[in-house]
Formats: structure tokens, C-alpha cells, sequence
């Protein structure tokens, strides 16, 4: 039925998942269209990217979206899906009190769950070089805070560390083992450098992890399949999609401007009928004509009584 309310059984889905054997490949989603495109295909889970929404709206990701920003593109993107929504929320949009409103606002539109990460503000893309972190303890309260405001045991917390870039691969450990004493769910190790590494904290921390297959940053392009047999239990794409998009928009852009038309790029795009079975158009088309024979038989039998408004 469309237009229904899909308020908290994301997380629930989610949390099932984790107790489930095997990984779960998570594609980044920067508005609601791709958010549908991905669970039409059968992904179940999306994530949704503040890296891709930032860039979505030409910004770079050093923190600069805010919380209602991020709010209002999640409450778009899940009621437009039925799987678990996860939402990067980078830093918490502050210290432990705000963490704790950021958590009640994501859970109250839908959200299955929020990722946290350990920098210090501004935040930087956790592949890039000349980031800072917060004390673990700051973290830690934040984690904390974030478990206590939560109202359905079943939304999850995942904890982002970026320390092995900063501090170290050891103090990411311990980091990470930290960030699950206060309750963490999921633990992100963030650009860890070679396949080895990603081995290795998986033998070290066990709990469900996350993995992040971005491409271009420090982290090998490793398959799913092989994560998951080290022990990840989910595998983000956080900016793929937004990438591949964009070079399509650019290469037929560049065609329209030299030859003045988009002629030979109609075998490489999605066609009408395609778009409107995804957003699901004849479904909208569908209600309205049934609300409309609804209210006309209403309106003719009540002036066939004799008690209809008049014209």
C-alpha cells in the first residue's frame, strides 16, 4: 500500500541480520531514487552516505551538512524503502548530549541504525591524511549516550574508529574493544591499509564488523566473500554509486554540448516505462482513480437521496 507508515521495522530487520550467518553487502545511497534502485535489485540493507549526500549537494565532507539536512534526506529515503536504512552520521553533531538527540531524531523518520566515528571536528574523509581524534573516553561517552537514548533496543550503534591512520593499529584495537564494553553493536575499523590488517583485527575483535570497500583510499579492493569468511559481517560501498553516476551525467553532458543532441545515449539510459515502474507512477496513477470513483459514487448516491450538497 503506498503512502504507509514503515516506522521501526528497519531496525528490527536489521538486528536479524546480524544474527544471521553470512555477510550483507550494503551500497551507498545518497537520495531516495538509489535507495530504491538498490532494494529493486535485492540488496538488504542501504547506507546512507554523508560523504555521497554532502557531495550530492556540492559540498565537501568535512562536516559541514547538519543534522536536519541529514534528517529530511533520510525521512525521504526511507519512506520510499521497506529495507534497514543505516545513516552515517559522522560525528555525532557534537558532544554526548547532542549524539543523543541526533539518535532520537534518525530514530523517530525510520532509521535502522546511525554510525558514530572518533575524529575531532572537521571531520575528514577517513582516506585522507591530516585527521584527528577524539580522546577514547570521548568516544566512549558518545557511544554511550547514543545506547541510552535509543527507544527500540533493536536500533543498532555501529562504532567508527579512524585510528590506525592516527594513532596506530593497536590503539584501534583498543579502541574498538572499548566502544563494545559501552555497547557498540558493530565495530568499523576505518582504511585499514592491506588485507592483513583487515585479518588480523577481525582475529582480534570479536564482534560484528564492518568493512569499507570505498574505492581509491588505502584500503584494498577486497570481495565480500573473502571478508566474510575472516569474520565481517557487513560491507559498505559508500560513494560508488554517487561516482559511477556522476560519470555518466558528465560523459552525456559532454555529448549533448559538442553534438547538440543525447541520440546515442538512448541504448544506455533507463527509459520511461523503466522510471516509472521503479517509483511506481501507475501505482500512484492507480489510487488516485479509485479515490476519485470512491468519492463520485459516494457524492452520486447522497444526491440521490436527496441530501448531496448542491451545485
Amino acid at each position: 500500500m503506498l503512502f504507509r507508515e514503515r516506522r521501526g521495522d528497519g531496525a528490527r530487520a536489521l538486528r536479524e541480520e546480524l544474527r544471521r550467518p553470512g555477510v550483507v553487502l550494503v551500497p551507498g545511497v545518497f537520495n531516495a531514487l538509489t535507495a530504491l534502485m538498490a532494494q529493486s535489485l535485492g540488496f538488504k540493507a542501504v547506507y546512507v552516505s554523508g560523504a555521497a549526500v554532502t557531495a550530492s549537494m556540492a559540498l565537501p565532507d568535512l562536516g559541514l551538512i547538519t543534522m536536519d539536512e541529514m534528517v529530511k534526506t533520510v525521512k525521504y529515503i526511507v519512506d520510499a524503502v521497506d529495507i534497514p536504512v543505516i545513516v552515517d552520521i559522522d560525528t555525532g553533531y557534537g558532544e554526548a548530549l547532542n549524539v543523543m538527540r541526533a539518535v532520537r531524531e534518525f530514530e523517530a523518520v525510520g532509521a535502522a541504525g546511525v554510525q558514530i566515528e572518533d575524529q575531532v571536528m572537521p571531520k575528514k574523509c577517513g582516506h585522507l591524511s591530516g585527521k584527528a581524534l577524539i580522546p577514547p573516553d570521548e568516544m566512549a561517552k558518545k557511544i554511550r549516550a547514543a545506547v541510552e537514548a535509543r527507544r527500540n533496543p533493536d536500533f543498532v550503534i555501529i562504532a567508527r574508529t579512524d585510528a590506525v591512520g592516527v594513532t596506530g593499529f593497536e590503539d584501534a584495537v583498543e579502541r574498538a574493544q572499548l566502544y563494545l564494553e559501552v555497547g557498540a553493536d558493530v565495530i568499523f575499523p576505518e582504511a585499514l591499509r592491506s588485507e592483513e590488517e583487515f585479518r588480523e583485527f577481525a582475529s582480534r575483535i570479536k564482534a560484528p564488523l564492518l568493512a569499507n570497500m570505498t574505492e581509491f583510499g588505502v584500503s584494498p579492493l577486497i570481495p565480500a566473500k573473502k571478508l566474510e569468511e575472516w569474520g565481517y559481517k557487513f560491507v559498505i560501498f559508500p560513494v560508488t554509486a554517487l561516482r559511477v553516476a556522476m560519470y555518466a551525467v558528465r560523459e552525456v553532458f559532454r555529448t549533448i554540448l559538442e553534438e547538440g543532441t543525447q541520440a546515442v545515449w538512448l541504448d544506455r539510459m533507463f527509459t520511461r516505462r523503466e522510471l516509472y515502474e521503479l517509483i511506481r507512477y501507475y501505482d500512484y496513477e492507480k489510487l488516485d482513480s479509485e479515490i476519485a470513483k470512491a468519492v463520485d459514487n459516494t457524492y452520486n448516491k447522497l444526491k440521490e437521496g436527496g441530501r448531496g450538497p448542491r451545485n
